[in-house]
């Protein structure tokens, strides 16, 4: 039997699984002027939302927008949008009113960028564009100084409808100078250092908040930080990077839901993903549910946390 992804013409033979999976599916059990359709694991035959076609659906996301500071009043429509975003425009649970979503884009082997720095672009257009529509849901986008000082990024909605978010830059020693677009450019920019760090109230056009250390896991006392921006108005927060600003938000337990898109690449050096301290066992990770979306040619990871941590960081 060959394999209706590539056609017969590729001469390609079907593997023992896929075989069941047609037999059981009526969908994948097409004759041979069909074999040549291109397939996708959505809907009922597999366990991947494909949500490449609902980004392109105008009235779903301008629904969502409208749910943006609504307070969860209203319900959200229906569609592969609403699936994935819906969580993220519910009303907060955590005592300090926030709800906080991480997000990374890493290749196959966990890589997030070269040795060097360099991560543009792991991730191909459709997690552009996912991003872009997270930074249109949030109150404010987070991103560490590290990611500021690589990419200088404009962390804005260029790429969909919607609201720019305020920056949020994380510079526990304020290391950055007033440079970079964050500092010069529109929309709000808030740095966030500590409070024992030298200079003024403003780096550019930012405004300069000061905050305690962490005296266990290093950087700003999260906690706090969150209770700063919630005191702002400022309660759906994108923490877009990098990927030890997104890990110090995960052991700290702050994190509600994390997104991590995987793309179809090998490094095989790089820098990590995740970096958190060193388990001893695998019961000393965090184990959790996720559902699967197709981000073609990605594949996105919406995995619910609830400001769970792994046992490690506990």
């Amino acid at each position: 039997m060959l394999c209706p992804r590539w056609g017969p013409e590729k001469g390609r033979v079907l593997c023992p699984r896929w075989a069941l999976k047609r037999a059981a599916c009526p969908r994948l059990n097409r004759g041979p002027e069909k074999a040549a359709a291109p397939w996708h694991p959505s809907g009922p035959c597999g366990k991947v939302r494909r949500i490449m076609d609902g980004m392109r659906s105008g009235s779903e996301w301008e629904a969502l927008l409208a749910l943006r500071d609504a307070g969860g009043a209203a319900a959200p429509p229906c569609g592969p949008l609403a699936k994935l975003f819906a969580p993220l425009l519910a009303p907060p649970r955590a005592e300090d009113g926030c709800l906080v979503v991480g997000r990374l884009a890493q290749t196959l082997d966990g890589r997030i960028a070269t040795l060097s720095g360099s991560s543009q672009w792991i991730g191909g257009r459709g997690d552009i564009l996912h991003t872009h529509r997270l930074r249109a849901l949030c109150h404010a986008v987070v991103i560490g100084a590290g990611t500021v000082r690589h990419d200088d990024p404009r962390l804005t909605t260029r790429e969909c409808p919607g609201a720019d978010p305020v920056r949020v830059v994380l510079d526990t020693d304020r290391r950055l100078g007033p440079d970079y677009r964050v500092f010069q450019e529109a929309p709000p920019t808030l740095l966030l250092c500590a409070e024992d760090a030298p200079g003024p109230d403003r780096l550019g056009r930012a405004e300069v908040l000061r905050l305690p250390r962490d005296p266990l896991r290093g950087g700003l006392h999260l906690p706090s930080l969150l209770r700063l921006l919630a005191g702002r108005g400022l309660t759906r927060l994108f923490v877009e990077g990098g990927g030890v600003t997104v890990s110090r938000f995960l052991a700290a337990g702050c994190l509600d839901r994390l997104h991590v898109t995987v793309a179809p690449v090998l490094l095989g050096s790089g820098i990590p993903a995740f970096t958190l301290p060193e388990a001893a066992r695998i019961a000393d990770g965090l184990r959790f549910a996720w559902t699967v979306h197709a981000l073609d040619p990605d594949v996105l990871f919406d995995i619910p946390l609830d400001r769970a941590r792994p046992q490690v960081c506990r």
